[in-house]
């Protein structure tokens, strides 16, 4: 069963470090070598065996036990615990020559062949069964062994396919739509199959929404989307529950991609609640000059995947990664920056991809923990240096970290609004959630996550940056919060369809026109190049738009920004609707950042939230509390010295001093001040 305690099983007594470990790239000589540099750098944990299948089971049925035996012996002895992984990513060449089906096959009819990673269908029942019995064997043989304080299943699941349409994967789509609905003539209607001729008399005549001569229905898509993600998990959990059964009492995760641009195909809401812990693998977009906005995001919607408690961070880079267009490499301090930002949103530790640089394979230029230049290198240097720095931090261990805002996000949303043949292709729902989260950034303000369904009363500030499907109950959960007191921002084109991509009866924002008090007769996307100007009056400044404009109507919100140019010209831009207690605002063009910060100006005041206009841009200032007391992170991620106020006295942590007064933080570094005034 999914893990539901208020604080899921921690797999150390203290903040994780380390990383993959691949002993199987070496000859046993570079073992001991391997330990010895691990109890200098303070390493503590070490993820085992993820892409050791062919190693572990050479042939069917037959296993070799004795290389893992012997390097988890050498782990325990060190006193490196050990997160140990079933290999089920990458089943071994002799399973593909027996089972040739079990390779996933493309919208496009192509099957992909073995020789990389997560070449799986996962509706193979021949892939299921071999998962299955490799991992009941290794749950056997070390469920109860005392290093073994982690279970790790599969890695990375959605990366770099999870969709397969071959005709196992049909089949198993065909009973998934009749378990979700029942009848053909249900479906029909959800579907909306009546367009185009569609319509279905057997479930046998469905097929995966391969590809057709134009676009396929958009509703079988997003279905085959949301099944796609099902069995991946029905495969998860049937590991999981094995090693439950055959390892009790010890935590089973698996290494989710939660960020905005890394895996997009997992609804993380959904998979989070079958996991005993959150971890989470993030890898900074080197080429983004601001890369650490995309840092704080991915953490913000990990921890909030995990209803806010601490989770961990599975891998990062200590450097260079070499899968992107450009490996560059982080400069000195900004692994420990990287890392510490991680923890100041809610990470238990700090882990990477890998110890050791590999020699061969397609990851050999991937930056380690011990990189190719060995031991005399700034990279081991800064490695030792922050496994001492998490050892100084160790007491925050439990901590939460404090939000100040809410952003409501969804990735089946996402999976509609990113279907063809939408009113415009450059109207992004990730650009404009990384926007609004950014615009937040900036104002110092830490974000909670939150499915548009769930309680959002915690937050005084609620931003929907890209809510295009919204089902009833969201719209409803929305218009509840604001009507209790909360601030709601609205960003535009949300609300427009429901569950199965149906447009809304009657006018568009459909789910949302109450609460926003206004309709939307017509979408107004701009011609390439072109922007718009929105004029607030004397008192307002003039905000600038690009890609998307909207014909607005209010129907009793008050007009914030109108229109002064482009195809909506003297229309409502933005509006402000006062309901029950609260404020709902919508902002229906694409703002520029100086837009979307006069907009968060004006509804933070709303929200009564206190403007942070003193903190310096690009210095983060993140809280984690605890009963054990509260503990204020200063990230410094500019090149020169920043100055930031206290809000109390207290101890620096990472060196030990007393912090009293305004808090320097030196360029591109960070600091932790344990406050001292808990009540305040």
């Amino acid at each position: 069963m999914p893990h539901d305690a208020a604080t899921p099983p921690a797999p150390l007594s203290s903040l994780a470090y380390g990383g993959d470990y691949n002993p199987e790239q070496w000859p046993e000589e570079v073992w001991a070598e391997d330990v010895a540099l691990m109890r200098e750098a303070g390493v503590n944990l070490v993820s085992l065996g993820i892409f050791s299948w062919a190693k572990l089971e050479p042939r069917p049925g037959g296993y070799d036990f004795g290389w893992l035996d012997r390097i988890i012996g050498m782990l325990h002895e060190a006193g490196i615990r050990v997160d140990l992984a079933t290999p089920t990513v990458v089943p071994p060449a002799w399973f593909y020559r027996a089972h040739p089906e079990a390779l996933p096959v493309s919208r496009e009819g192509v099957r992909w062949e073995f020789g990389s990673r997560g070449a799986i269908c996962h509706s193979s029942p021949a892939y299921r069964e071999a998962a299955a019995r490799i991992t009941r064997a290794l749950g056997e043989r070390y469920g109860r062994h005392p290093a073994v304080v982690m279970w790790h299943v599969h890695n990375e699941y959605g990366v770099p396919v999870l969709e397969c349409y071959c005709e196992t994967s049909a089949e198993h789509f065909r009973s998934w739509l009749a378990d979700r609905y029942g009848t053909p003539e249900k479906l029909n209607e959800a579907w909306g199959t009546a367009f185009w001729g569609q319509a279905y008399g057997d479930w046998s005549e469905i097929q995966p929404p391969r590809a057709t001569p134009t676009t396929c229905n958009p509703a079988q898509r997003l279905d085959y989307a949301r099944f796609a993600g099902d069995a991946a998990l029905e495969n998860f959990t049937r590991e999981r529950d094995l090693l439950h059964e055959l390892s009790p009492g010890i935590p089973v995760t698996t290494n989710f991609m939660v960020s905005p641009t890394q895996c997009d195909t997992i609804d993380y809401w959904k998979w989070a609640r079958e996991v005993d812990i959150v971890t989470n693998d993030h890898y900074l977009v080197a080429e983004d000059e601001r890369n650490h906005i995309n840092l704080s995001m991915a953490a913000d919607l990990t921890r909030s995947v995990g209803g806010g408690r601490p989770w961990l961070l599975l891998e990062h880079s200590t450097s260079a990664v070499n899968w992107q267009p450009r490996g560059i490499a982080k400069q000195p301090g900004e692994m420990a920056r990287n890392s510490l930002a991680h923890v100041a949103r809610g990470s238990e530790g700090a882990m990477f991809f890998q110890w050791r640089a590999s020699r061969r394979g397609a990851e050999k230029f991937h930056s380690a923990m011990v990189p190719h230049a060995g031991t005399d290198s700034r990279i081991w240097r800064e490695v030792v240096s922050l496994g001492r720095d998490l050892v100084a931090l160790d007491e925050i261990r439990g901590t939460r970290t404090v939000a100040d805002a809410g952003m409501v996000w969804d990735w089946q949303s996402w999976w509609a609004q990113n279907l063809e043949w939408r009113p415009s292709d450059h109207l992004d729902a990730r650009e404009r959630a990384e926007s609004w989260y950014a615009a937040l950034f900036d104002r110092h303000l830490t974000v909670d996550f939150a499915h548009p369904e769930a309680d959002l009363s915690a937050h005084p500030l609620v931003v929907v940056p890209a809510l295009y499907l919204t089902t009833e109950a969201a719209g409803h959960n929305l218009r509840r919060y604001t009507e209790a007191g909360g601030t709601l921002v609205v960003s535009c084109f949300s609300g427009i369809v429901d569950e199965h991509d149906a447009v809304h009866p009657g006018p568009h924002p459909g789910a949302l026109r109450e609460v926003l008090g206004l309709t939307v007769e017509e979408f107004q996307p701009l011609h390439a190049g072109r922007t718009v100007t929105l004029d607030g009056g004397a008192d307002r400044p003039r905000l600038s738009g690009s890609v998307w404009a909207e014909t607005v109507v209010a129907r009793g919100a008050e007009t914030v920004w109108s229109y002064a140019d482009g195809p909506a010209a003297g229309r409502p831009a933005v509006t402000r609707h006062r309901l029950g207690d609260g404020t709902a605002w919508y902002v229906s063009a694409r703002l520029d950042s100086g837009g979307l910060d006069a907009v968060l100006a004006a509804a933070g005041a709303d929200a009564g939230l206190t403007p942070r206009d003193r903190l310096p841009r690009d210095v983060e200032v993140v809280l984690r509390a605890g009963e054990q007391g509260r503990y204020l992170f200063v990230l410094n991620h500019t090149g020169s010295e920043a100055t930031v106020e206290l809000p109390a006295p207290g101890t620096e942590l990472l060196t030990g001093r007393r912090a009293v007064g305004p808090l320097t933080v030196p360029a591109a570094a960070v600091r932790v001040v344990r406050l001292e005034d808990t009540d305040a």
